[in-house]
């Protein structure tokens, strides 16, 4: 896995390598400079030709082209490995990406070539679906997102924007004045996705169901747990979102998200 960087004060860190969530988030909340980046070419190529040595390909699943750079430059290097980097744009981020390196794995297991497994996840790219609930405009305004004006307006309100991740668009999508409205607004619009996109609610053993968030595990697991209820289901993965997306929306943020089985 390759850590996406981060710049705060134009000093460069990496998730998980040399800060933590909690640090992370402890910065946020002092109004630093925090801009996101992309891996370097070298740790890229670094990383492929360490794998190529023990592997005849490599399948590598960077985030949505919708939302970084980093795939374009992929897909750019793999141009001098002779087809043995397949890179993969099916515009998947946070746990939907998670659920894509699985499904690789497991379509490597079934015989799968590099190049086939590629050619699949592509192929089913638009069987997902993101909603996330955030906790203040603040972010989107500070990255002109929205004008100030709304922002402002939204706070007083306190409004809580929902915003949604169809391929590789980040759109708003709703409002709701209390987060009880905004997870059931994301609840009905998944389920909707789930009954008109992805085989019904009797295919729902077929769909991976998983949760993301901002620092806010306990409002996340909880809603998890709300989630396996509602769906008769077992498992719905919990994850924080990557630092790379919470610097532009905040802590507090919740989402659901969904992503079909490999057939």
């Amino acid at each position: 896995m390759l850590p996406m960087p981060f710049l705060i004060d134009g000093e460069t860190y990496f998730e998980d390598i040399n800060f933590t969530q909690e640090e992370f988030y402890e910065r946020l909340s002092q109004d630093v400079d925090i801009s996101t980046s992309q891996p370097a070419p070298e740790a890229v190529m670094r990383a492929w030709d360490e794998l190529l040595e023990t592997s005849e390909s490599v399948v590598y699943i960077p985030m949505s082209s919708g939302l970084s750079g980093s795939c374009q430059t992929a897909a750019m290097l793999a141009g001098d490995y002779e087809g043995k980097v397949q890179v993969v744009d099916n515009q998947r981020i946070s746990v939907t990406q998670r659920q894509s390196v699985l499904d690789a794995m497991a379509l490597a297991e079934r015989g799968m070539s590099a190049a086939e497994i590629k050619e699949y996840l592509e192929k089913v790219k638009f069987e997902s679906s993101i909603y996330i609930m955030l906790d203040t405009l603040k972010y989107l305004r500070k990255g002109g997102r929205i004008t100030p004006a709304a922002a402002a307006l939204g706070q007083a309100l306190r409004l809580k924007p929902v915003l949604q991740i169809q391929g590789d668009k980040l759109d708003a999508f709703s409002i709701a004045r209390t987060k009880k409205q905004g997870i059931s607004k994301m609840v009905s619009a998944m389920e909707n996705d789930i009954v008109n996109r992805f085989g019904g609610l009797e295919n729902i053993k077929n769909i991976h169901l998983e949760v993301a968030h901002t620092n806010n595990e306990e409002a996340a697991a909880k809603f998890a747990e709300e989630i396996k209820e509602k769906y008769g289901i077992d498992d719905v993965v919990v994850a924080p979102l990557s630092l790379s997306v919470s610097c532009h929306i905040g802590a507090g943020s919740l989402a659901i998200a969904c992503s079909v089985a490999i057939h």
